[in-house]
């Protein structure tokens, strides 16, 4: 596969407390990750709220800084390329954001939201950014009417689409979804994805779409990576993680989906206890606290992500003598 995003033993370290004065505690958001996405490929990243996927999405976009490893964004290494390095690429990739009501600024028009984009990195020439902007927004199924109106005059599905048409403004390779449909009602989130779906068919794109909810996740992905507290615990093919998941941890979240009977529900696929503090990750294998299947090996070493049948991976000891 033709690799656009490779990612290899990427790191975070983030010190936690809210001041100065506070003990100086240091925790890792990402751990050791190493996953890589195809060219027009949608990459489903997975996990539960704190898990680090979001950081992971904005390491790759090079928001964050990363503490050690290495990203490659076409083939070339962006790790260590400064801001103005950085710029180039910059137009090449974008995110959008999953609250529509805090990603856009209160004091600019839509038109003028979507064309900034267009203005700091010179992509269209300014005679012509107007009808660049119009014809976003009708990409986004919106009216091109609407150009000097303000975001609190929209709905949160409009201000999404807002979100994507200004992501699309400089014609990017790669999109980080994060969250992009969380915040939607049912209903806007099933429009949100079939337009994310088109839109990235059209003009094919690449995507590293983040979710906590596997049924979204499950519509629009092509591969899939579970995290869990900072790494990666199974990747593999749309249709063979919802058909045959191996993690623990992966069938404890696909359990989760609403069943229309409670009682077909297998008790052994229930999470036990809560999340486990990063600052105080247990030693072995980070999952093995709330794992039905943990044994001695899992509490003492840690399992490394290992190819257990063709494109799909697991980190579990259930499966590193096979």
């Amino acid at each position: 596969m033709d690799r656009l995003i490779e990612v290899n033993n990427l790191r975070k370290q983030f010190r936690s407390g809210k001041n100065l004065s506070a003990k100086k505690e240091f925790f890792y958001a990402v751990d050791d990750v190493s996953f890589f996405i195809g060219r027009r490929e949608i990459l489903g990243l997975v996990g539960e709220s704190g898990c680090g996927k979001t950081t992971c999405g904005k390491l790759i976009l090079r928001i964050f800084p990363p503490t050690s490893g290495t990203i490659y964004f076409d083939g070339h290494e962006i790790t260590s390329l400064t801001k103005k390095e950085l710029l180039p690429v910059r137009k090449r990739m974008t995110i959008i954001y999953q609250d529509p009501f805090a990603s856009l600024d209160p004091r600019m028009s839509v038109g003028s939201a979507i064309a900034e984009p267009m203005k700091v990195h010179k992509t269209v020439p300014r005679k012509d950014m107007r009808d660049r902007v119009k014809e976003l927004l009708r990409k986004v199924e919106l009216s091109p009417n609407i150009m000097s109106r303000y975001p609190h005059e929209f709905s949160g599905g409009q201000r999404q689409r807002i979100g994507i048409a200004r992501a699309l403004a400089t014609n990017p390779e790669f999109i980080v979804a994060d969250e992009a449909v969380s915040a939607l009602d049912v209903s806007i989130q099933a429009q949100i994805i079939n337009l994310l779906q088109g839109l990235q068919k059209e003009f094919g794109l690449t995507v590293l779409f983040i979710s906590h909810d596997l049924s979204v996740i499950k519509h629009i992905s092509d591969r899939v990576a579970v995290m869990y507290l900072g790494k990666i615990v199974e990747t593999a093919l749309h249709r063979d993680l919802f058909s045959t998941p191996k993690h623990p941890y992966t069938k404890a979240l696909l359990s989760a989906i609403p069943l229309p009977d409670p009682n077909l529900r297998e008790k052994d696929t229930i999470l036990l206890g809560d999340v486990p503090s990063l600052l105080n990750p247990s030693s072995g294998c980070r999952f093995h606290p709330r794992c039905h299947y943990a044994k001695d090996i899992c509490r003492k070493e840690e399992p490394q992500l290992i190819e257990s049948s063709v494109n799909h991976h697991v980190a579990c000891h259930l499966f590193s003598a096979i």
